[in-house]
């Protein structure tokens, strides 16, 4: 088995030591991780639907059915000002997954991030432990919802060319846990 850190460069290390396949690997074991990190900037105008955060997502080729991935994201964005807040959601291939219950009209989210000032941005961070039931190559990643705006990933608001306003990076992990 081997660990990809950087999915775009393809840099791999082993994990399970003496395994020659998933199905050695005993119950909690690690069998694989694979991640990304974004550090350029997004930005969207509304579109008061969820939407994909381009080129911030990551796959995994699960090696048995009853494996979990543990998926695990840090982030970083704002919206058009500080009462325009962000609405986030983890999506597994097409299917939103760790949301909240359906209610009435509302929309279903993971988190959200609001911002104090155009100067800022906020972190947020995801955590979930999925069962895919698949051996396929299988794409975790995030979107985002805005009422009104803009959307602004891994930058502030302002952007401003200044010592105190700052880019990001954000990263989304993956795991896959042996059964």
């Amino acid at each position: 088995m081997a660990v990809t850190i950087d999915g775009s460069a393809g840099i791999t290390y082993p994990v399970v030591a003496g395994s020659s396949s998933a199905l050695q690997a005993s119950a909690g074991k690690v069998l694989q991780v694979v991640s990304t990190t974004k550090t350029d900037t997004f930005t969207s105008t509304t579109t008061v639907a969820f939407t994909d955060i381009t080129g911030f997502s990551v796959s995994i080729t699960p090696s048995s059915a009853t494996s979990k991935i543990l998926v695990t994201v840090s982030g970083t964005c704002s919206g058009q000002s500080a009462t325009s807040g962000s609405n986030l959601r983890l999506v597994r291939d097409s299917t939103a997954i760790c949301v909240g219950d359906a209610a009435g009209s509302r929309s279903r989210a993971t988190t959200n991030s609001y911002q104090a000032d155009a100067n800022q941005s906020n972190p947020f961070s995801m955590n979930f432990l999925d069962s895919p039931s698949t051996t396929s190559a299988t794409t975790y990643k995030v979107q985002f919802f805005i009422s009104a705006g803009t959307f602004y990933f891994n930058r502030a608001q302002s952007d401003s060319d200044v010592v105190g306003v700052h880019r990001y990076a954000s990263t989304i992990t993956v795991m896959e846990i042996a059964a």
